[in-house]
């Protein structure tokens, strides 16, 4: 291993656990838990990754209630038999020498009401406001249709409780901590945000109001799991049409991550900087989200972890300079299972990801296309 690659390869405490070595492998979507239930593909898959090394897995978005999303394989956590999927899950992760937390989901206006998976639920698509998101593919859905207008959500502390629920389960389930998935114009976001957020309410309008959904929820998952709770957050936005003005997004994440640090947390998760194209233009918030937010984190026990696009030098670097503490790797993990044992010996990490079956199986429907037939790298 290289001299300037060694800050990732020291151990980092994290809540209540100790991970060997600062190399996250972040929440990555990949539909393949047939009708929500995580299975043997599953269990395969993780395994893999824990054996490549990684320090910390954070679980591709799982859904804390049955929602007509885009995947309709994303996993769920709202039930005992999808409990017990997951607990093969954590149990092959430790085995394996990793940790692992649930990162749950609820993904608002950005769901169908007319997805098989949204009509089994019998509820409406909630969202803070009846505002659409513009974009959206729902290929399984005659004409593939976009995103819709939801549904005002009437009583938010209703999410609020399938939050708690769904940490109680991942609890069960054996997972080491659980992620809020507050980036990627998901539900959080879309309250964090005044394009999306148009309430009148104590949810609504001001900076203290509209981020009162996400911290609620952080304080019910610190009920369930204590400090072994991260955020991960994209202030930049774009991604599903959320995105204020600079000077508005600053104030608004400067104040969520500093009233979400007395909390006590285990880590943030920040988001670079991506700009996503909608109807031609380019959507998204354009600053540096470790000098906008870093040090609005003070509480020491509490980590900071940068996602998208870092090279494992630039990780490394930032972590030897104290801008962060851990490097968050996503697209790496779909193509190589031992991303971390690959920079540890230093192999590189050169396999094309399969677009075609990133979420989706590949032909004749073989699952496991795409998903646990990457190799990993030979090592002596």
């Amino acid at each position: 291993m290289s001299q300037n690659l060694q800050a990732l390869f020291k151990p980092l405490k994290l809540g209540s656990i100790v991970v060997p070595n600062r190399i996250m492998m972040s929440a990555l979507t990949r539909n393949r838990a047939r009708n929500t239930i995580p299975n043997d593909g599953l269990v395969e898959y993780y395994t893999q990754r824990a054996k490549g090394g990684a320090g910390l897995i954070v679980s591709e978005g799982t859904l804390i209630t049955r929602q007509g999303t885009e995947w309709q394989h994303a996993p769920g956590i709202w039930n005992s038999e999808q409990v017990a999927g997951w607990k093969k899950v954590t149990d092959a992760v430790h085995a394996n020498g990793s940790f692992i937390y649930s990162q749950l989901w609820h993904l608002g206006r950005v769901s169908h009401p007319d997805a098989p998976e949204q009509k089994l639920a019998g509820v409406p698509v909630y969202a803070p406001s009846a505002i659409s998101a513009r974009g959206g593919a729902f290929r399984f859905l005659p004409g593939r249709p976009g995103y819709v207008t939801p549904t005002e959500v009437p009583d938010p502390t209703v999410l609020i409780e399938q939050f708690r629920q769904a940490a109680v389960n991942a609890k069960e389930a054996g997972f080491d901590g659980v992620e809020l998935h507050g980036a990627n114009g998901y539900l959080v976001a879309q309250f964090l945000d005044y394009n999306s957020n148009k309430r009148t309410d104590q949810w609504g309008g001001s900076v203290e109001n509209r981020a009162r959904f996400g911290l609620e929820v952080l304080k019910v998952l610190t009920s369930v799991f204590g400090r072994n709770v991260g955020v991960k957050l994209s202030p930049a936005g774009g991604y599903n049409d959320v995105g204020m003005e600079l000077q508005d997004t600053l104030d608004t994440f400067r104040y969520f991550v500093t009233e979400a640090d007395k909390l006590g947390l285990s880590y943030f998760t920040f988001v670079r900087f991506a700009p996503t194209e909608l109807e031609g233009k380019e959507r998204a918030t354009k600053h540096d989200v470790l000098e906008s937010y870093r040090s609005y984190v003070k509480d020491p026990e509490t980590k900071v972890f940068l996602n998208l696009g870092l090279t494992p030098e630039e990780g490394a670097k930032f972590i030897e300079e104290g801008k962060i503490d851990g490097a968050s790797f996503g697209r790496f993990w779909v193509s190589h299972p031992d991303v971390t044992k690959r920079i540890q010996f230093g192999k590189p990490l050169d396999t094309p990801v399969n677009f075609v079956t990133v979420y989706s199986p590949g032909e004749g429907d073989n699952w496991n296309a795409g998903y646990t037939d990457y190799p990993a790298a030979q090592y002596d």
